[in-house]
């Protein structure tokens, strides 16, 4: 996000700790390891992405017993025998690694019939070179999209296999633990020989489970009639997500980021080890080996970046992290080269050209290669909308790229990081605010008192109420929000086709007026509270606050007022995202009936009917649902049930909290 302060530009200071989501890989094979091992496995940690989920519910589909996903679960294995044809297709979403690993699987279950199908993207991607050395081994695999398509949808028999060696010609993790998949459930050999080596992490957490395998100097041999334990995971946080984060801190003005229990398995750090040569200050600290994998924390300061190249055997150990790369590269000095990554093609979208085409959007000389790319690095402002395709690297990569400042990047379909990283946008505005006290960083003196909760929880009526009790001023996130919308509507733009960066362009209007009780936002230097709350700002608001970089504005206009006092601040992402070492943190909740009653008597003012609560209640459940990974209570945070009590008595409870944190902590003048 970037913060103008008349035509200064603010600088982007990182600072904070990261703990990026589970690994992705692990996650897919703790989830599959452990259905086909006998007996219970404790997963932790694991990544609650859309991909993974549609492993989980693919299993559960063949008839395994996993239940809901959680950072601690159980999965008790049946093994192989356990699993049945499924009732309906299986349906792999995005995921390509569950529908390649899976096929494997199948592929071995004698009598086992599966029909594979995913959404318009993963069915675009070529299938037939897992399916291949599968049909080798006596898999019966059918086609059934168009005539030479050779995507989903296809349909897996599994048969009786015989031992296979096989020199395949793509250095692919998915296709090797496919292969080994079929071998465990069908109880024959396999031999696999990659150009070069790919992750790892099957044979890692195959050897760890007591699976016979021997590792070759340039692939895996599994031997015939293997079992497997059940075993443990903790799933490490993915270094695949928390590359963006070192990219940030590297690109930054100044700070520190630290990316803690990242996998450190070396067939994944590719990413660090390129930032490092480009200039990045990166080292890792707290190592230690943990199921097999080795993990740490990666502390990363900004560098004077340099171009590159990226080439030959170190492609497969950053593969997922070369869209970044190559935005990193657009602001490094010089010409990067990336060369030999002709797989970007057939990933989640073609990541060669859609990569070159969006830096070509926003400014960057980029010249497209068959097998990769030359970007030209360069210092001058970004702008523009970029086209994700609805792949969530696109979006995390480009993402990273807008929060420098003086950039002004559109992302088309932020949602789609939900993939791999739901909490991506979360995160980035808790690090990236461009102040120079530091990103999410408090006083530990200072007196911060977060409130959060759901649409219509009574948030910002009670954090002011409560501000008055303890003798501090309130600070309601919403009226920057109502702000920056009033300003839209005062543009000659329609809403519909309002933009971030169009209304962030507006936003030095907007400056901050401390009373005695309260901070609030003035426009243009004059209080304009009574218009914030006319009908054409409470119609739009709602589009605006859904802008990922609006967001990031906000908080950051929150951070600065609570560097100048003792604050009650309420508002959504709060205690998670805002502040996520407030000294207090407390989450409201209430029953959406008792919601939507109280939010008519406000709106109506007058006893609303059951029919209009019913109604009231039914939109405050869907607002409920889409806001569901934005609203969310943090760890430490202390829930109160406000749905018995009267508006005093939820006060009080807060007051009484507050003052012991008061006495705890002691406060400002």
């Amino acid at each position: 996000m970037n913060v103008r302060h008349g035509d200064v530009i603010s600088p982007l200071i990182v600072h904070g700790t990261i703990r990026a989501p589970g690994d992705k890989s692990i996650s897919h094979r703790a989830l599959i390891f452990s259905t086909i091992a006998i007996g219970a496995s404790r997963i932790t940690d694991i990544l609650e992405s859309a991909d993974v989920h549609a492993t989980a519910n693919a299993l559960r589909a063949l008839g395994a017993r996993i239940p809901t996903l959680s950072s601690d679960f159980t999965v008790v294995g049946g093994g192989t025998d356990a699993l049945h044809s499924p009732a309906e297709p299986l349906n792999c979403a995005n995921s390509g690694t569950t529908t390649r690993l899976l096929a494997g699987l199948v592929a071995g279950l004698v009598g086992v019939t599966a029909r594979f199908e995913g959404d318009a993207s993963l069915s675009r991607r070529p299938m037939r070179r897992v399916t291949q050395p599968l049909t080798t081994m006596g898999a019966r695999i059918v086609f059934e999209g168009a005539r030479n398509h050779d995507g989903l949808p296809m349909r897996v028999t599994g048969a009786p296999l015989h031992a296979l060696v096989w020199k395949s010609e793509h250095a692919s993790a998915q296709i090797k633990g496919a292969l080994l998949l079929a071998g465990l459930a069908a109880g024959v050999s396999v031999e696999v020989h990659e150009p070069v080596r790919s992750r790892d992490h099957s044979e890692r957490m195959l050897l760890a489970r007591g699976v016979a395998l021997s590792v070759l100097a340039d692939g895996v041999r599994l031997d015939a009639k293997q079992t497997m334990l059940s075993m443990d995971v903790h799933v490490p946080a993915d270094p695949s997500s928390a590359s963006f984060f070192a990219a940030l801190a590297a690109l930054a003005t100044d700070g520190t980021l630290r990316l803690t229990d990242v996998c450190l398995n070396p067939t994944r750090t590719g990413a660090f080890d390129v930032l490092r040569r480009m200039g990045a200050s990166v080292r890792i600290e707290d190592q230690r080996d943990v199921g097999g994998e080795h993990i740490g924390t990666v502390v990363v300061h900004p560098g004077t970046l340099v171009a590159t190249r990226i080439a030959g055997e170190e492609i497969p150990r950053c593969i997922d992290e070369l869209p970044l790369l190559a935005c990193v590269a657009a602001r490094a000095v010089g010409e990067t080269i990336i060369a030999d990554a002709s797989e970007l093609r057939v990933k989640e979208s073609d990541r060669i050209r859609a990569v070159a085409d969006n830096l070509r959007t926003i400014g960057v000389e980029v010249e497209e290669h068959a097998a990769g790319m030359r970007i030209v690095g360069g210092t001058h402002a970004l702008v523009g909308r970029v086209v994700t395709h609805g792949d969530h690297r696109l979006a995390m990569a480009f993402g990273i790229l807008g929060a420098l400042p003086g950039n002004a990047i559109e992302i088309d379909d932020p949602d789609c990081v939900a993939v791999s990283y739901p909490n991506f946008w979360r995160d980035l505005a808790r690090v990236s605010a461009p102040n120079t006290s530091g990103a999410g960083a408090t006083n530990a003196s200072a007196l911060i008192i977060a409130i959060d909760g759901p649409a219509a929880s009574g948030k910002s009526s009670t954090a002011q109420w409560v501000a008055q009790r303890i003798g501090v001023r309130h600070v309601d996130s919403g009226a920057f929000y109502r702000a920056l919308t009033y300003l839209g509507v005062q543009s000659a733009v329609p809403s519909l086709e309002w933009t971030a960066e169009h209304l962030l362009l507006m936003s030095h209007r907007i400056t901050q007026r401390m009373t005695d009780r309260s901070v609030l936002p003035l426009i243009d230097g004059a209080m304009v509270d009574e218009a914030l709350r006319d009908s054409p700002v409470t119609q739009h608001v709602s589009l605006v606050a859904q802008m990922p970089k609006v967001r990031v504005w906000v908080n950051t206009q929150v951070r600065l007022a609570a560097e100048r006092s003792d604050v009650v601040v309420d508002g959504r992402d709060i205690g998670t995202a805002v502040f996520p070492d407030a000294a207090l943190k407390v989450f409201l909740i209430a029953d959406p009936w008792e919601r939507a009653r109280r939010r008519l008597i406000q709106r109506l003012a007058r006893s609303p009917s059951d029919g209009e609560i019913a109604l009231e209640t039914e939109a405050l459940v869907l607002r409920d649902a889409r806001d569901a990974t934005q609203s969310a209570p943090a760890r430490d945070a202390i829930t109160i049930d406000t749905t018995t009590l009267t508006q005093e008595e939820q006060v009080e409870r807060i007051v009484a909290l507050a003052e012991a944190t008061k006495g705890r902590i002691g406060s400002r003048d």
